[in-house]
């Protein structure tokens, strides 16, 4: 009955983690984007830039992009709203900008910050709501410091070139990023990063207009009558996004690590299984989505799986070595920074290692696959298991040395010829010596000494 509930429970969880498989596979194949159409044949396509900016945010914005492309689009235009993000993913996206053939410009709904600033710098032009902002575009570590000056030099001069490839004047672009550059009459005196309003980003040229609504822009745009599609992140893309991310990456390891292993010391397979399997899969699914994983790593994945799991029919360890590090492999390669990927592994693996103590000081030796993987029965007398026979007999007894104890030696006692062992110190051999400790076969004396008359 017991065998058959837990039966029944395995099959659960196995159906709920296909039911997760399922909608991943759905959310690959599935986009999204809704379309009203106008009077004439112009097509114009609206594309968000939210949130942060990352590897998931380039990947969305390079299947839009394709998407305006195929469909024939006269004009894209970038609704962006992000404080900012990773710079390397910034210059992919300020890439694919720069190669677009199609008309783009972008429209500052909010706040166009740091990365969202730069990524702005490289379209045609720029409009923004009232309330708007740009700007602030200083670089930073993930720890918030200020980034090395070799850094720094770097993405000043990509905000600058991003401006004058567009005809604007350099120096803005520099101030966004470069706090050494003295700006009072724009708010950003010497030592301060430069944040333009909307007023002041139309006053030196970085906006061609203030507008507070999509009708408003396309007015100014003269596209009114045109066709207009609206590109949304499907649900493969807003995964992708939000496991990519430098903060959930971590997070998201430690919980595959410690559901594993929680799992080895749990009867059967549950909740904890399942929750690290599935967050091993969306780890792996949304660096797929993002463009950052592979075949390659996937095909190592699986490879390191197999390994481990042979490991539990064949003796010796080799093979679960092999395949943790095969896994591990995988992962670096899924990962685009080597040095965050490390650092989140870390994190992991020293949660595991926490979890595996106090699992097992506490369960682990009642029960679950820990139980099969590790011999916990002993050979005890209490269970009537004696290796040899006990020599108490021999406690008291007088003997005498045949040999020099050193501590180790020969003696005879009670007629009988015995591996005896003297308590530390040495004893010439012909010496009268005392049985004074039995352990087992072991035999302690020690030597007998005649007062002298």
């Amino acid at each position: 009955m017991i065998k058959s509930k837990r039966t029944k429970k395995n099959l659960k969880y196995g159906i709920l983690l296909i039911m997760i498989l399922y909608a991943i596979v759905l959310s690959i194949i599935s986009t999204s984007h809704s379309s009203y159409a106008a009077s004439n044949d112009k097509l114009v396509y609206f594309v968000p830039i939210e949130d942060a900016v990352e590897r998931g945010l380039e990947a969305f914005l390079v299947r839009s992009t394709n998407e305006a492309i195929e469909a024939g689009a006269d004009h894209i235009i970038f609704e962006i709203d992000t404080p900012g993000g990773r710079v390397d993913s910034a210059s992919q996206i300020a890439k694919l900008l720069q190669s677009l053939e199609i008309d783009s410009t972008s429209y500052i709904v909010n706040e166009a910050l740091s990365a969202g600033s730069y990524i702005a710098l490289n379209t045609d032009e720029i409009y923004m709501k009232e309330q708007a902002t740009m700007g602030a575009s200083g670089v930073i570590t993930g720890d918030g410091n200020a980034a090395e000056k070799k850094a720094q030099s770097a993405w000043i001069a990509a905000m600058k070139s991003a401006a004058e490839s567009k005809n604007r004047d350099p120096l803005y672009a520099e101030a966004m990023a470069n706090p050494e550059i003295d700006l009072p009459e724009l708010g950003a005196p010497k030592g301060e990063f430069l944040t333009l309003s909307p007023k002041d980003a139309v006053e030196v040229g970085y906006a061609e207009g203030i507008v507070n609504n999509r009708v408003a822009l396309l007015d100014q745009l003269n596209l009114n009558d045109a066709t207009i599609v609206e590109t949304e992140t499907s649900v493969a893309e807003e995964v992708a996004r939000f496991v990519t991310n430098p903060v959930v990456i971590p997070i998201l390891l430690s919980i595959a690590s410690l559901g594993l292993i929680v799992e080895l010391y749990s009867p059967g397979f549950g909740v904890a299984g399942t929750m690290g399997v599935a967050s091993l899969i969306l780890f792996f699914y949304g660096h797929v989505i993002a463009g950052l994983a592979g075949m390659e790593a996937i095909i190592l994945l699986i490879v390191g799986i197999l390994l481990i799991i042979a490991e539990f029919f064949v003796v010796g360890g080799f093979l679960g070595i092999l395949g943790s590090l095969a896994v591990l492999g995988s992962m670096f390669m899924a990962g685009y920074d080597f040095t965050q990927m490390a650092i989140s592994i870390g994190i992991a693996l020293v949660v595991a290692i926490i979890a595996a103590v106090f699992l097992f000081k506490s369960i682990g030796k009642q029960r679950g696959l820990f139980n099969k993987l590790v011999l916990q029965d002993r050979s005890t007398t209490v269970k009537g298991y004696i290796s040899t026979h006990n020599r108490d007999d021999l406690l008291g007894l007088t003997g005498e040395t045949l040999t020099p104890l050193r501590p180790s030696g020969i003696a005879i006692i009670n007629n009988e010829r015995l591996d005896v062992v003297s308590e530390g110190s040495f004893i010439e051999r012909n010496k009268l010596v005392k049985v004074v400790y039995v352990e087992g076969v072991k035999v302690v004396v020690r030597e007998i000494i005649k007062e002298e008359k």
